[in-house]
């Protein structure tokens, strides 16, 4: 069954519910927003120490995370587990565990509340419910150290402690800073200083030279030359190695000619890709958030009226990639491996781009950005060309959301692009060694 969350947790009828949740799913029932002990000995320091670190966890959590659930309370349910409810001893006075409590939460803490369903008796079920956190309290400290044996309840005193997915733990660098945000009054306005390192490359008369070279392919390929002699043990390792006999017939000729310039087409998008992958720099995105912490962003950046490609090293040039061979030279039994065409990423790398049509969409998903501290990608990710080589500027836009906030954020730009290349000195200084 499934909890209502929808409730606020403080009637006898909201507390039933969620103990009959407790009572079917046990420890799963557990979130950011409910702890549930099966057992506590509230006259014990231990047990008071349980209690204490919840309300503390509780109470240092970001107000539009918690208010999603319970309206912002949080609830610790004493005394159940699946299929049974145990409960705690009846007798445990308010006032009594509040002033065991204190010690531990400091004299600023809020106010919290205390549920009871009975069981019998001489027990009962004991909720102890968090108030929902506010924007502008300060953060709540641990005022008083605890230990007990190896594995179990330990407090710090200052420590600072929140609630995770479904238990209490120390905060967090980023937590911890998004707590003196929660202090000041609530999330400041998000301000992003977004720049591209590297450049947008600006390349004129690229289908003009690659349309050129293929011409010049074919001229060569098509002029009258003489058979060579060949000898038996030359043609025998070309079997092996070609997969044919090294000189074609001329029907043969002819007709790999032909299904060459049914492709070609596809093949010069092709030769293209690679020309702009080995014959401009890559490029890179500084994102620097102004004065203001941003959790578990996601930032999406469009770079409009511009194309990208995967960017690979100078050395990767390879001229059959940039010019499909009328008769392409097969590898030695069949290998054709080409490792720059490998290109992996770490599944939780933070950087994804994709060609969306005549824009470009780059999609940053780190850990934080921290307040005026620079949050860089890597340069060789991807090369950014626009897609007008007369264009002086690009214009380029960007939307962020981050989390435990339901605000989307929006920004544009202008931003230069880089000197404007001729395609033909581009392929000199990318492929003048390897053709």
């Amino acid at each position: 069954m499934k909890v209502d969350t929808d409730v606020v947790p403080l009637g006898e009828r909201a507390q039933r519910n969620i103990l009959d949740h407790v009572l079917a799913v046990g420890d799963e029932a557990e979130t950011n927003y409910l702890e549930v002990k099966s057992a506590l000995d509230l006259t014990a320091t231990e047990g008071v120490a349980k209690v204490a670190k919840f309300l503390l966890g509780a109470a240092n959590r970001r107000p539009q995370e918690a208010s999603r659930y319970f309206h912002g309370y949080a609830v610790l349910v004493l005394g159940a587990h699946k299929d049974h409810a145990v409960g705690v001893a009846r007798g445990v006075e308010a006032h009594e565990l509040e002033d065991r409590l204190r010690p531990y939460l400091g004299p600023q803490f809020p106010a919290f509340e205390f549920g009871r369903v009975g069981v019998d008796g001489d027990h009962e079920v004991l909720f102890v419910i968090a108030q929902p956190p506010q924007d502008g309290q300060s953060i709540f400290p641990c005022h008083k150290s605890f230990h007990a044996g190896k594995g179990q309840e330990r407090l710090d005193d200052g420590a600072i402690y929140v609630r995770g997915a479904s238990n209490t733990r120390p905060a967090r660098a980023g937590e911890v800073l998004a707590l003196v945000e929660r202090a000041r009054g609530g999330k400041l306005p998000i301000n992003l200083d977004v720049e591209v390192l590297g450049s947008i490359s600006r390349v004129e008369r690229v289908d003009e030279v690659m349309e050129r070279l293929y011409e010049f392919t074919e001229e060569e390929f098509t002029k009258p030359r003489e058979a060579p002699e060949v000898s038996p043990a030359t043609a025998l390792l070309a079997q092996n190695i070609w997969g044919g006999s090294p000189p074609a017939s001329p029907e043969d000729r002819s007709n790999r000619l032909e299904s060459w310039r049914r492709e070609k087409p596809a093949h010069i998008e092709t030769g293209r890709t690679h020309f702009m992958r080995v014959a401009l720099p890559g490029a890179g995105i500084q994102v620097t958030s102004r004065d203001r912490f941003v959790a578990k962003p996601h930032l999406t950046i469009t770079f409009h009226d511009c194309e990208a490609f995967d960017y690979h090293e100078p050395g990767d040039a390879d001229w059959d990639k940039l010019v499909e061979p009328v008769i392409r030279r097969q590898e030695p039994y069949g290998l054709g491996f080409d490792p720059s065409a490998l290109r992996l990423a770490h599944r939780d790398y933070p950087v994804d781009w994709n060609n969306r049509g005549n824009d470009v969409e780059v999609v940053l998903t780190p850990e934080s950005f921290r307040p005026n501290v620079p949050w860089v990608s890597d340069r060789d990710d991807y090369v950014l060309l626009a897609r007008n080589p007369q264009a002086q500027t690009v214009a380029v836009t960007w939307a962020l959301t981050e989390d435990g906030n339901n605000a989307t954020t929006t920004g544009e730009l202008k931003i230069a692009a880089g000197d404007l290349a001729d395609a033909a000195d581009l392929l000199k200084s990318s492929f003048v060694n390897d053709a």
